[in-house]
């Protein structure tokens, strides 16, 4: 099986100036078709940077990166934008939702700005496929004002899957949210992977980590620990549990 992602040797070192700061050093990695990995570091681990390169946001300075079989390391600029659009869904931290868009306008975005043009039909048609898979199909309608922040982020996740791309990549997407909020997005991202969808997430929280499948932890640019995760949280049981310790606080009171 071909994997989406294979890092070969990857190195990113930054000039500035007369200074040369390595920010990723000789990092080889494969995540194969539906995987579910965090990427994991403290601050200036790398980790931010090896998800710009993921990304196709920026080109290491050696080595190669084949993204779904296609060498993106030697891409010009161009044919990386369409790369990014076609192969890759990005969730941030942010949503970057359109204020005075509906849910479905927003999720119609990428297929607007791609290489084919799409029917007026076939863009609402999927936008709601992508809708329903996150369970927001009901509030497709919905301005982001009159959404709560987990439900503004599930409409960032269809948004990211509707252009069918090779893996979602999310940058901290539970940064923003609440304790249970963010369990929501975990679960809809499990949803998601167990349909066969790959995910790459990088994260410092070391709970939310626990909902992937995999860690790769960086340190000074290089991947210093690599693991499947064993004692994995399911967020429906997490949400449970939240349920029921919110339910007994109540009692106690």
């Amino acid at each position: 099986m071909q994997p989406v992602i294979s890092l070969e040797k990857i190195w990113k070192i930054y000039t500035t100036g007369d200074v040369e700061v390595t920010a990723v050093r000789d990092v080889s990695m494969t995540v194969q078709p539906g995987e579910f990995i965090a990427i994991m570091g403290a601050s200036g681990s790398g980790k931010s940077t090896m998800m710009n390169t993921l990304g196709c946001l920026d080109r290491p300075t050696k080595g190669r990166y084949l993204l779904d079989g296609v060498d993106v390391s030697v891409l010009p600029r161009d044919e990386l934008a369409d790369i990014r659009n076609q192969k890759i869904g990005f969730i941030f931290q942010g949503f970057n939702l359109l204020s005075r868009t509906s849910a479905l306008e927003n999720v119609e975005l990428p297929m607007m700005y791609g290489g084919r043009k799409i029917a007026p039909k076939e863009m609402r048609e999927r936008a709601m496929r992508a809708l329903e898979l996150v369970g927001l199909a009901k509030r497709f309608d919905h301005t982001p004002n009159r959404l709560s922040g987990g439900q503004q982020q599930r409409v960032a996740i269809a948004r990211a899957l509707v252009n069918e791309p090779a893996m979602l990549l999310a940058d901290e997407p539970t940064g923003n949210l609440d304790s249970r909020t963010s369990i929501e997005i975990m679960d809809a991202f499990q949803a998601l992977n167990e349909k066969g969808i790959t995910i790459a997430m990088v994260t410092h929280e070391p709970d939310i980590a626990r909902y992937t499948k995999r860690n790769v932890v960086m340190r000074d640019g290089v991947i210093v620990s690599d693991i499947i995760v064993q004692d994995r949280f399911n967020a429906k049981e997490e949400m449970r549990k939240l349920d029921e310790e919110h339910q007994a606080a109540k009692l106690v009171k």
